[in-house]
């Protein structure tokens, strides 16, 4: 993930002769630069134009989490989840403008306090991108919106949590502290230089700083607000089928594809042949995570369950690539299956033992993102050389405790003043009518 201090140095001339013979021969770059200045140019737009490419490929990603969740609810909330994961993208992107990516990049005093101001500067000046000389390679608005298509990933996955049974406006609100404050401060003790990066703490795309970020929020917010009614009765745990699975396979599929930018963009540049290759070894790791994780979870289920079960297969995948996250560079691809695989098993089992605990999840939010978010983050002390074990313990600790802490406080604030659950009345006919006014599909509407 990128950090603007953490900027890797540039290794121009590996693959420089290519834009060296690009730069010679487009006569007006030519005319007005030295042939150093127009590799220099030339590798700044490549490596920025791949940065905004894995950002939008990370914003494809909001598309499957609201395909993924409105295919796993029932239908007479469809509409309201819906509208909660187009608006907290929305959200998210005016937040971390406003204060958010400053708190993250910002600096400050200590490595635990972060600095504070408001609102995006200016981007990168050519004269100093030359000067640099290359050790800039790549816009800074490039950069921001990179991060804050992450940001709204975290976000997502709290409303698949609390689906069902959450006022939609109380919901926002939480997404405005959470991404604007709560999601950027233990961004900063990690990728924008804080004490966990000091530390040795390693998370390359984000296990912990997105993934368990976004669950430690979304555990926070289900301990208070409960199950729905008639998931648990009688010491009996009752299945509540999504009304929607090729839409939420859908959205697997989209989630899937998105991560190639999510884990590619984070390696930062592409413009040389060392970054190429790794950029390559990422996509071809993110993939046979994913595929490890799928199959594990389904071989898993029917050996526990004696049926082949569709929404374990789909979280399997979505473990093996939260797994993945945290170091997808230097396992081989072989080792990156078998930590996907890993993390469906996990997914699998945590699913069952938090439906066991009472913990209503509609979606496996908590499992998928949060315990496999800690296993990816406890596989990189076996898959990288430069992993301790001990740092990537504090670091999930740390990041739990904050996110976990600040987001029950902030639950707490918004139900005293407003409330965060609908009636039973208004749950039982349904939150698209309660919450959006809209009865979209009326034959799920009764139970």
């Amino acid at each position: 993930m990128k950090v603007t201090m953490k900027m890797k140095p540039r290794t121009y001339w590996g693959g420089a002769a290519f834009l060296a013979v690009l730069a010679v021969a487009l006569p007006a770059l030519a005319e007005e630069t030295s042939v150093a200045d127009s590799v220099i140019h030339l590798a700044y737009a490549l490596d920025t134009f791949y940065f905004l490419m894995s950002g939008a490929l990370v914003m494809w990603m909001a598309a499957g989490f609201a395909m993924l969740e409105a295919g796993l609810v029932r239908g007479k909330n469809t509409v309201e989840i819906l509208t909660k994961n187009v608006a907290l993208y929305s959200i998210a992107c005016i937040m971390y403008m406003v204060v958010g990516y400053n708190i993250m990049y910002g600096g400050g005093p200590n490595g635990v306090i972060p600095g504070l101001s408001f609102f995006l500067g200016a981007d990168n000046a050519v004269d100093d991108v030359l000067k640099s000389g290359g050790d800039i390679y790549y816009s800074g608005m490039s950069d921001f919106f990179f991060q804050v298509v992450f940001v709204a990933t975290a976000m997502s996955i709290v409303s698949g949590a609390v689906a069902e049974r959450m006022k939609l406006w109380s919901f926002l609100l939480f997404a405005v502290v959470m991404t604007g404050v709560i999601y950027p401060v233990q961004g900063y003790w990690k990728w924008g230089g804080g004490f966990l990066d000091a530390l040795g703490f390693l998370d390359f795309a984000g296990s912990g700083v997105v993934h368990l970020c976004g669950a430690s929020a979304a555990i926070a917010g289900v301990l208070l607000l409960g199950a729905r009614k008639g998931k648990y009765t009688d010491g009996r745990v009752n299945a509540i089928p999504g009304a929607n699975l090729p839409m939420a396979t859908l959205g697997t599929f989209i989630l899937w594809l998105g991560w190639f930018g999510f884990n590619g963009g984070s390696e930062l540049m592409v413009s040389n042949i060392e970054e190429a290759n790794a950029v390559s070894m990422i996509f071809v790791n993110t993939n046979t995570a994913a595929a490890g994780g799928l199959v594990a979870a389904l071989l898993f289920s029917r050996a526990w369950f004696g049926k082949a079960d569709l929404t374990m297969a789909l979280n399997g995948a979505l473990a093996g690539l939260v797994a993945i996250t945290a170091e997808p560079l230097t396992p081989s691809p072989l080792l990156s299956t078998i930590v996907g695989a890993i993390g469906g098993l996990i997914v699998v089992a945590s699913i069952v033992f938090i439906d066991k605990a009472k913990i209503d999840d509609p979606v496996g939010a908590i499992s998928v993102h949060g315990v496999v978010g800690i296993w990816g983050l406890l596989a990189v002390s076996f898959t990288n050389p430069e992993g301790s074990l001990v740092a990537q313990l504090i670091g999930a600790g740390v990041i739990f405790a904050w996110v976990f802490g600040t987001s029950f406080i902030t639950w707490l604030i918004i139900k005293a003043i407003m409330g965060i659950r609908v009636s039973e009345e208004e749950e039982m006919e349904g939150c698209d009518i309660s919450e959006c006014g809209l009865d979209a599909y009326p034959e799920f509407t009764k139970d």
